[in-house]
C-alpha cells in the first residue's frame, strides 16, 4: 500500500504552490506570487581557551541574524496597500507588524506558518514596463524583521 503521507513520518515532502500571507491584523489571506528569504543564520564565535591542550579554537553560537523576505504580487486596480504601508515610515517611526506566511495543504488548512515578528517594509519596486511584453504587472516588496519563528503543524 502506498504511503499517502497522512501518518507522522510521512515520506511525501509538500508542495509549496498554496500559500497565503498575513501582513498584520488589517491585512489577511493575501495571495502571492512568490515568498523568498525565509532563513536564519548563526553567527560563529571562535574562541581559544588559554589552557587547552589542543592548538584549535572552540567554536560556539553567537548571535542570529534573519534575512529579510521577499515578496511579488500582481498589481490590482484600485489596491494601494504596499504603498501606503510603505508611506507610513517617517523618520524612527515604523509601524511594525506581526507577518504570517502560511504553506497550506489541499484542504486549505495550515500545514506550515513562518512567522515573522516586527516587521516593516525596507524596500518596494513597482513593475517594470515594456510595450511588447504581455506578461502580468508584479510589484516586488521586501519586508525586514526582528526574527522569526516556525510551527509544523
Amino acid at each position: 500500500m502506498a504511503d499517502d503521507g497522512s501518518k507522522e513520518g510521512a515520506t511525501w515532502p509538500m508542495p509549496k504552490f498554496r500559500f497565503e500571507v498575513d501582513l498584520g491584523k488589517e491585512l489577511k489571506g493575501i495571495a502571492f506570487q512568490e515568498v523568498s528569504g525565509m532563513e536564519k543564520e548563526v553567527q560563529v564565535i571562535e574562541y581559544r581557551k588559554s589552557n587547552s591542550k589542543l592548538f584549535s579554537v572552540e567554536k560556539m553560537p553567537g548571535i542570529a541574524k534573519y534575512g529579510n523576505v521577499t515578496m511579488k504580487r500582481g498589481v490590482f486596480v484600485k489596491d494601494n496597500r504596499f504603498w501606503k504601508w510603505m508611506n507610513e515610515i517617517k523618520m524612527n517611526t515604523i509601524k511594525r507588524r506581526t507577518v504570517m506566511i502560511k504553506l497550506l495543504d489541499e484542504n486549505g488548512k495550515v500545514t506550515v506558518q513562518w512567522t515573522l515578528h516586527n516587521a516593516w517594509p525596507t524596500k518596494i519596486s513597482g513593475t517594470d514596463l515594456k510595450s511588447d511584453d504581455s506578461s502580468v504587472a508584479v510589484d516586488t516588496l521586501e519586508i525586514a524583521h526582528e526574527y522569526m519563528t516556525v510551527k509544523n503543524a
